[in-house]
């Protein structure tokens, strides 16, 4: 009888380039479909409109002799002139409805720091990448497309979702950040990364047009401003859902090493391997190096992007509609941005072109100290300078990474990637907090990211990235 073949040995770019290309082209819409979650729901729509809801509930609380549209548009005042009132239950603690949507992001934040890495070890150990980002995709498309129902007072449904989505956003990305070493060589790396957040940008981008239009159009439309936002919420969720079968078709899982077959034991292995890779991590002291540069540069870029809405109100006294076309104007050009700075890298070097995005940064947020009120047209040109380095910046160190950690275990790391991505969020946060509490302006908050950028150039200058990649026992592209 004829002996059976050995398991097949992990293989992560022996296809054929053309084998390579179609998953890559098939990755990128990944990007394409999740971006519309990030774009149109964190950063435009969810936010005012949860606190909105809260509102509602809080009013018809505590304020029921009040008319409904009155006490939204003076509820501050109201709540002011009565301490104790002008608050909404959330498992029995008092919370200001202003302060309700930054609670529900910290929550779903820190689920994904215990989540993820769990995730990340479950999908190496199986090996079923894609049925866990079909999994984790269509549960965050599942439960944006449920923002269509958050009306009235129903502030509670309206978080659950939110963190629901947001956690299962951030599982699908660790999964989905894991095929980039799988799926193209070590001289590609910089091109795909690259590419896929342009394409990204785009595709999120796109979307927030459509609905930027809905929202700014509803009443000729004859909607109300509420349904708009619902509609618009509930279109990223299909967006999502809809472009996800792209990168299902195309992608392919790859042979891993025999393992116990069950699910039970499956899930026991990762949380094992999980601590090996936690533990192995001090085996690669240049890549846990990097990861912390990442730490400190990363969270001084999502600070300055989190806070420049506040930053254009509060310290520019820019109107509405201003803030709206710059956010637009940042998804189109950093299409255009993401693909500068992949060439940018293929001629200088990647860690050189990182390098000098962070020195822009640093440039941009002395500038933005010095802009003046109303003057709209700076802020553009600040937003424009922006756009070039956002998407580069960050898609680079994500193919750098690709790069100082060992094969079969890309999920893992990535994971403990996107932990550095969201933990780190709590540095910048409190700092922005200290700096507004202590000089009671958004130019001392948005200047102090500067130590963020000068600190993070100084570490991932100080990581020797040959070295680095050789440990991790992978090839040294050309140029690096």
């Amino acid at each position: 009888m004829p002996v059976p073949a050995p398991p097949a040995a992990p293989d992560d770019t022996a296809d054929s380039p053309a084998a390579r290309r179609r998953e890559q082209r098939g990755w990128y819409i990944y990007d394409w479909a999740n971006s519309a979650f990030y774009t149109t729901i964190i950063s435009v729509f969810l936010s005012p409109y949860l606190i909105s809801v809260a509102k509602t509930a809080a009013c018809a609380k505590d304020f029921p002799s009040v008319a409904a549209a009155t006490c939204s548009a003076d509820f501050d005042k109201l709540a002011e002139a009565h301490p104790g009132l002008g608050y909404v239950d959330v498992l029995g603690a008092d919370i200001r409805p202003a302060a309700f949507f930054g609670l529900m992001l910290t929550v779903s934040v820190l689920l994904q720091i215990v989540f993820l890495p769990i995730v990340g070890a479950l999908a190496d150990h199986t090996g079923r990448k894609k049925e866990m980002l079909a999994t984790f995709a269509y549960l965050g498309a599942l439960a944006t497309a449920g923002l269509y129902f958050l009306e009235g007072d129903r502030y509670l449904l309206g978080g659950v979702l939110f963190i629901l989505a947001n956690l299962a956003y951030g599982s699908s990305v660790v999964v989905y950040d894991s095929f980039l070493p799988q799926i193209s060589t070590a001289e590609e790396r910089d091109r795909v990364s690259s590419r896929g957040w342009a394409i990204g940008y785009l595709g999120g981008g796109l979307l927030l047009a459509l609905n930027l239009v809905l929202y700014l159009q509803h009443e000729s439309l004859g909607l109300t401003e509420g349904m708009s936002v619902r509609i618009s919420m509930t279109s990223a969720g299909l967006w999502w859902a809809i472009f996800t079968i792209v990168p299902l078709l195309r992608l392919r899982n790859r042979p891993v090493p025999a393992h116990e077959s069950t699910a039970l034991r499956s899930v026991g292995g990762s949380f094992k391997q999980l601590g090996r890779t936690l533990s192995e991590l001090r085996r690669y002291p240049l890549t846990l190096l990097f990861l912390v540069a990442y730490l400190v540069y990363n969270d001084g870029v999502q600070t300055v992007i989190g806070n420049s809405s506040a930053f254009a109100s509060e310290a520019l006294k820019l109107s509405k509609e201003t803030q709206i076309s710059a956010i637009l104007m940042v998804q189109f050009v950093a299409f255009f941005g993401a693909l500068l700075m992949g060439w940018l890298a293929r001629r200088f070097g990647t860690k050189n072109t990182v390098l000098g995005s962070l020195v822009v940064w640093t440039v941009i947020v002395i500038i933005a100290y010095f802009l003046q009120e109303k003057a709209a047209l700076q802020f553009y040109l600040l937003a424009f300078a922006i756009s070039i380095v956002l998407g580069g910046t960050q898609a680079l160190s994500r193919s750098l990474f690709s790069l100082v950690i060992p094969k079969g275990r890309e999920a893992e790391y990535f994971s403990l990637l996107q932990i550095s991505d969201k933990g780190s969020a709590f540095i910048g946060a409190l700092t922005v907090t200290i700096a507004i509490q202590l000089t009671n302006s958004y130019r001392m908050a948005i200047i102090s990211m500067v130590v963020f950028f000068i600190v993070g150039f100084v570490l991932l200058a100080m990581v020797n990235l040959p070295k680095a990649i050789r440990d991790a026992g992978n090839e040294v592209p050309a140029r690096i």
